[in-house]
């Protein structure tokens, strides 16, 4: 599923997602509110709430009635490995096919980039 087809709120939960891997939201720190994130990404409040929902369902948020949702312990770690997941069995084949398509070994493509 190319990144354009997908669902709003998986493309909202992949930022949420990239944040708290990048450290923008450390363990324990507050999430926006779903309407401040809503407002900010251009959103529906709704669909947010979604995404939001599903890092509850997940185990990655701790919910604080009243206060808001804050970054469950070990979150970081979780989302960084399932990432790294679906890189290595969904991303990295269509990338090595597409070197491959353009006779670009790795060797080739590391020597050009990293040296």
């Amino acid at each position: 599923m190319s990144q354009n087809s997908r669902p709003v709120y998986l493309k909202l939960r992949d930022i949420i997602s990239a944040a708290i891997i990048d450290g923008t939201y450390p363990e324990g720190a507050m999430l926006p509110s779903v309407r401040a994130f809503a407002a900010e990404q251009g959103a529906n409040p709704l669909t947010v709430a979604k995404a939001y929902q599903q890092f509850q369902l997940d185990g990655l948020v701790d919910v604080q009635r009243g206060v808001g949702m804050t970054v469950a312990a070990g979150a970081r770690d979780r989302l960084r490995m399932a990432e790294r997941r679906i890189f290595i069995e969904q991303e990295w084949p269509e990338i090595r096919a597409r070197m491959s398509r353009l006779g670009i070994s790795a060797t080739d493509f590391l020597a050009e980039n990293l040296g």
